[in-house]
């Protein structure tokens, strides 16, 4: 069913204040919510509810916590506890008097994100930009000049090794045999683990050719605990179907070797989608998650340098094959049309207009403004560095292809959000800066008289 609509006129209560008379208004956080057009939510995930059943949880409540737990990089748990601490979380989320029990559970905040999906939350980033401009901290002309580059999110997954997954395949199957009531002929546990435990040592101490016989042993034991479940599960539809899912991420990991390469890799039993990803770094040589696509403004803007668009790209693409719709994705999102795109050398041959987009290094059509631009692309680095240790883009723990996109999104939302806060902060305290220096200038005639008697 559709979400609660707050009404029109809500009853003034004897033994209750209402919020906006308990907060102060001047908070960022108050001020922040007056900026963002929330009926824009509602316009535009009104379609995904249906007029029968139970009332839905309000959007406006639902936003507002991701909105909180992306800007704060807190857990869906957290920002339920904080949600009961701070009446200013109550006042962003849209409440009117002062709640003392949470409205919904935990998992409804991963029910509402499996609702909307990836592609409608592209509606908090434009809604998040367009409330930069409603406050001034970033203008058009800012809009028109954007930085482009690619970046790692990684997924929350343990560094893969074969011992490691050959052990959770054999834990995998041995819990799922034991719900479903299959009789093992030997479920390899205890020896299993042994077998992960000398391996790791025998890595650690410098002898890979003994640690092999370990995981070639674990290899054996995961193949014999699949067939053995194979064999038993014969003429049963309901139980094959429920393990079909995982037999067959275990017949992928059975296959593959250590050197093979590409997306049919496995990395990860309870992530498949990982891939690993080399982007150089000194300190990371290979990093487990998706490559994704971020967009920022160029020039430094009043409020900073925001994010402009943000983008998945699962199966590790060419940065330049990506170029032509992370430029369009942008331009949708802000509504207005870019002017230069400025990226760095790895997506030479790209697939984007190249009268509009400089890289570096180019030394065509390079005009003095240009080069003063140019060498601001490397200003985005900061800014990817503040998504990954601000927000969640360091980790995601989103499940599957769809929660890679979903959080790419909503942390690029958090950081621009974090910006605006700032900047309404800094505002505030600068006018009230000014306002004191005025009233400490301003003088009575008597005061006036005084000073002057009394040098």
């Amino acid at each position: 069913m559709r979400p609660k609509q707050p009404t029109a006129g809500p009853q003034e209560d004897l033994f209750r204040a209402r919020l906006q008379n308990l907060v102060d208004p001047r908070h960022a956080l108050v001020r922040l919510a007056g900026l963002i057009d929330w009926r824009r939510f509602e316009a535009e995930f009104g379609a995904l509810y249906t007029d029968c059943g139970r009332p839905g949880l309000p959007t406006r409540l639902m936003v507002g916590l991701h909105l909180l737990k992306h800007m704060d990089r807190l857990s869906d748990e957290a920002v339920c506890a904080r949600y009961l601490d701070s009446p200013y979380v109550q006042l962003f989320c849209g409440e009117t008097f002062f709640q003392d029990a949470l409205p919904l559970e935990r998992s409804s905040l991963t029910r509402w994100r499996q609702r909307i999906g990836a592609e409608r939350l592209g509606v908090l980033l434009a809604e998040s930009l367009a409330a930069t401009r409603r406050s001034g901290a970033v203008e058009d002309k800012h809009l028109q000049r954007v930085t482009i580059d690619t970046t790692v999110q990684p997924k929350a997954v343990t560094h893969p090794t074969d011992s490691k997954l050959l052990h959770r395949g054999i834990e995998i199957l041995a819990r799922l045999a034991r719900r479903h009531g299959i009789q093992l002929r030997q479920s390899y546990l205890r020896v299993a683990r042994r077998a992960r435990r000398e391996a790791a040592k025998l890595i650690h101490s410098g002898r890979p050719r003994q640690a092999e016989r370990q995981v070639r042993q674990l290899r054996t034991w995961l193949g014999r605990l699949a067939r053995d479940i194979g064999r038993k599960i014969v003429g049963s539809a309901a139980i094959q179907a429920a393990l079909a899912g995982p037999l067959g991420l275990v017949a992928r990991l059975l296959r593959q070797r250590r050197e093979d390469r590409g997306r049919d890799k496995l990395y990860s039993l309870h992530a498949p989608e990982v891939e690993c990803i080399g982007k150089g770094k000194a300190q990371a040589r290979y990093e487990f998650g998706v490559k994704v696509s971020l967009a920022t403004t160029n020039a430094a803007a009043p409020g900073g340098q925001f994010v402009l668009g943000a983008r998945a790209l699962p199966g590790n693409p060419y940065d330049g094959h990506t170029l032509a719709e992370q430029i369009a994705q942008t331009e949708r999102i802000t509504g207005i049309e870019i002017e230069r795109a400025y990226v760095d050398r790895g997506y030479r041959g790209h697939d984007a207009d190249k009268s509009r987009v400089f890289i570096s290094g180019q030394k065509r059509s390079i005009t003095p403004t240009i080069r003063r631009e140019r060498r601001r692309r490397s200003a985005i680095e900061p800014v990817i560095g503040h998504l990954k240790s601000e927000g969640h883009l360091g980790r995601n723990f989103l499940r599957g292809t769809e929660g890679d996109t979903i959080n790419v999104v909503l942390a690029a939302v958090g950081h621009n959000l974090r910006l605006l806060r700032a900047w309404l902060a800094c505002l505030l305290a600068c006018l009230l800066s000014r306002l004191t220096s005025a009233h400490q200038l301003r003088e009575t005639p008597a005061q006036a008289l005084s000073r002057l008697k009394n040098p």
